[in-house]
């Protein structure tokens, strides 16, 4: 589902938007609106569709959003003006949400607890296989039969590929008859166990200061993520001269990092500071981005590729897994929800300021050294998202 959606929508919209570009000739600001506007609306959605994953489960929410994904991408692939376009975008966004992030991170925490960094991190190199294939699927569709041809081809993928997927949803391990990471089944007339007791609830979270500033590292990394995920390839290609294939050869380079850092930084993170973790992978994203505004030569290029790739790699799975580690999981796909709405902020600012400075200047240089500086600024948010103590209700059950 990971690999689904980021080869239709979220590593290949970069490509997208070189294609648009030289078609209908809009500005980098308004493609990067469309960015905006789907993280908004996923951030938006958040709190409700937490609550409907905790309530009515994984799969029928997940279910919704492929309908809707393979909708947006057809009406994206017959639009003709600024309207449509963001009509379709809304669409497909909201579709890419219900069977997103969320959705399927809100599962493997309630299917993993001691491998749950590692678990998460498997499950996130769906969407970086998304972006190491791109040359070979969405581009190479592209060039061989136009974007309108691709995004339709697309919405037929969600449905047929897509939608038999969801049936591997399921609540919790124990509407399965299962326990947590894999340890021995129930047996017949074994009695199950009682609901967590060690799970702040959401008002209990968001009374913890480490809930905001978990929220605001999210956000700066995401700034950071989303920027570069829509402007990445248009740099490549319109500032340094690179073809739309070989900034697509780039990309796959920072996805490919990427999945060596998920690996990596999801072992690492069962065993060693998930806070300290994301801080240092905050200031590889800084190396990284100024390594490639400031390029002279396809070296610093690779050498920022590389960086950024192995940061945003390593720090994403610890982004799900230390909420988890805080405030426990039963009441996680509210928290994460809620926390969306801090996080949206980041991934509307990135895209549109990063599109906004090079329409007012017509480099990126500048764009994105302030994407770096975002990044470097966010490691201290996870300086300061320290271990909250348990609420009250909690400490008079242990005392």
């Amino acid at each position: 589902m990971q690999f689904l959606q980021g080869t239709v929508l979220g590593q290949a919209y970069g490509a997208y938007v070189v294609v648009l570009r030289e078609e209908f000739g809009w500005s980098k600001t308004l493609l990067s609106g469309a960015s905006a506007l789907r993280e908004m609306e996923s951030g938006l959605i958040g709190p409700i569709q937490g609550w409907l994953v905790d309530r009515v489960g994984p799969r029928w929410v997940a279910r919704a959003g492929m309908v809707l994904l393979s909708l947006g991408l057809f009406m994206f692939s017959r639009m003709r003006d600024p309207v449509t376009f963001y009509l379709a975008f809304f669409v497909m966004a909201l579709g890419g949400s219900l069977m997103g992030y969320i959705t399927i991170t809100s599962t493997i925490v309630q299917f993993f607890e001691r491998r749950r960094s590692t678990a998460l991190s498997v499950a996130s190199l769906g969407g970086a296989l998304g972006g190491v294939l791109l040359p070979f699927t969405v581009v190479a569709a592209i060039e061989a039969f136009g974007w309108r041809q691709t995004a339709a081809l697309s919405s037929l993928a969600v449905l047929l590929i897509g939608l038999p997927l969801t049936q591997v949803l399921a609540r919790s391990p124990t509407e399965l008859g299962l326990r947590p990471d894999g340890d021995a089944a129930w047996v017949e007339g074994e009695e199950l166990p009682p609901p967590a007791s060690d799970s702040f609830t959401l008002r209990e979270a968001l009374r913890a200061p480490s809930f905001w500033w978990v929220s605001c590292g999210h956000g700066s990394a995401l700034f950071v993520v989303s920027a570069v995920n829509v402007h990445l390839l248009p740099h490549l290609h319109e500032s340094l001269g690179y073809s739309l294939t070989g900034a697509a050869g780039v990309f796959s380079l920072v996805t490919a990092c990427f999945m060596i850092g998920t690996m990596v930084g999801g072992v690492v993170g069962d065993y060693a500071s998930k806070r300290w973790l994301a801080f240092g992978c905050m200031i590889g994203h800084m190396v990284g981005l100024l390594l490639i505004s400031h390029a002279m030569g396809g070296r610093m290029v690779i050498a920022g590729a590389i960086i950024h790739g192995l940061a945003w790699g390593a720090r994403g799975p610890q982004m799900a897994a230390i909420r988890a580690d805080y405030f426990g999981a039963e009441s996680f796909g509210k928290i994460i929800g809620v926390s969306n709405l801090v996080i949206i902020i980041g991934t509307i600012a990135g895209p549109l300021i990063a599109g906004y400075v090079y329409d007012t200047t017509g480099n990126y240089r500048i764009g994105f050294d302030i994407v770096s500086v975002m990044a470097g600024a966010g490691s201290i948010f996870f300086v300061l998202a320290t271990r909250p103590p348990p609420p009250p209700r909690l400490a008079a059950l242990e005392g």
